[in-house]
């Protein structure tokens, strides 16, 4: 069956984008449990588009629990974001010798940063993020706020860690929503990206050392798509798996937390969200959607757009409004820079909130001559 198309966007401007239905009905009966989701064995479980971060599933997803080393997820973005990967590490005596997965890190070893977080992601080495969190953070208290800081600013307000690689810890927690969150972010990191759906690193630590680290996540391997992200694994915690995939230009994220047939049910979950839905453009990114009015300025209006595609995922065959509306200032006094904000598109289903994206000015305009 063809899709109807509408055009229902509330544009100051004489733009027309093609915006297909899909019913609110059938996305809250796939939310809520009235269809039929495949039975998985986690106790708590998400899946989210990574475009829009809207949720297509849940189960107990603000229930607290132990993540063990899908905590490396956001020890790597931290470092990452405040690091240079080309930057040498000397090993810390606390990164020595630390239970569980290990890359065998020696004392006063000095090693780059980037061998470092191959370790700690594809190998899972606890020694690893040890190194890491001790050089970037100064110590690993001082870390594990820089990673409390981070969390919150992408919305994961119901966690909270003590360590940089998830050992067991009463105080060390998380949710399936938050790990979500944290893993759309990652993956939002060019860096971390190519990082997490690498099969294989290799290092240069000298002869003798553990120069080949294997990627543990079969997400890798096994699954049409798949591209990350980490796996983890404590008695107290169970087994936990945050896992990526693209399938025709739609990528979801799921996440398993204690789930006993881990990746079983991440490739039932994604399957089952691929069959069912597509993924919708629209607006192109790059490209004028709309206008601020613009004072004292060398033109009277400047032309505004997303730097990304603006898309949303669709249910198959079915039948309800997307829409979009601006949130921007009706006008604006003159300088204006390409690329400086200017807002936000709100993306709706039926008047329902999904997401947000931000909006840039698309051009420079100075100051007008009458105005100095």
């Amino acid at each position: 069956m063809k899709k109807r198309i509408a055009i229902v966007l509330l544009l100051a401007l004489a733009v027309s984008i093609a915006i297909y239905f899909v019913s609110k009905d059938a996305i809250n009966a796939l939310t809520k449990g009235k269809t039929n989701p495949p039975d998985i064995s986690a106790a708590n479980a998400i899946v989210i588009e990574l475009n829009s971060g809207m949720v297509l599933y849940e189960k107990k997803a603000e229930e607290k629990a132990y993540p063990a080393s899908i905590t490396k997820i956001l020890t790597a973005l931290v470092a990452l974001e405040n690091e240079n990967l080309d930057k040498i590490v000397k090993v810390s005596d606390s990164a020595v010798g630390v239970e569980g997965s290990s890359i065998y890190l020696e004392k006063g070893e000095k090693i780059p940063l980037r061998d470092l977080i191959y370790g700690m992601m594809l190998r899972s080495g606890n020694d690893a993020a040890v190194a890491i969190a001790a050089d970037v953070g100064g110590s690993i208290d001082n870390f594990a706020c820089m990673m409390n800081d981070r969390a919150k600013e992408i919305g994961a307000v119901n966690s909270h860690f003590v360590n940089p690689n998830g050992l067991q810890n009463e105080n060390h927690y998380t949710t399936a929503r938050d790990m979500a969150m944290i893993a759309r972010e990652a993956m939002k990191n060019k860096e971390f990206r190519k990082i997490a759906s690498a099969k294989s690193w290799t290092s240069d630590r000298g002869e003798g050392k553990y120069n080949y680290f294997a990627n543990k996540n079969k997400v890798v391997y096994q699954y049409d798509g798949g591209n990350g992200i980490k796996i983890g694994y404590t008695k107290a915690a169970g087994r936990t798996l945050v896992a990526s995939s693209k399938r025709d230009g739609m990528e979801l994220i799921c996440v398993v937390l204690n789930a006993p047939d881990w990746f079983n049910d991440t490739y039932k979950l994604m399957d089952y969200f691929y069959d069912k839905y597509q993924l919708v453009k629209i607006a192109e990114g790059e490209r004028l959607i709309n206008s601020v009015k613009i004072v004292e300025g060398t033109k009277d209006f400047a032309y505004i757009g997303t730097k990304e595609n603006v898309v949303c995922p669709s249910l198959k065959d079915k039948e309800c409004k997307i829409s979009i509306a601006y949130d921007v200032q009706k006008s604006r006094k003159a300088p204006v820079s390409r690329w400086q904000k200017a807002g936000k598109l709100n993306v709706y289903c039926d008047g329902e909130y999904i997401y947000s994206e931000p909006l840039y000015y698309l051009e420079d305009i100075e100051r007008g001559r009458n105005s100095e």
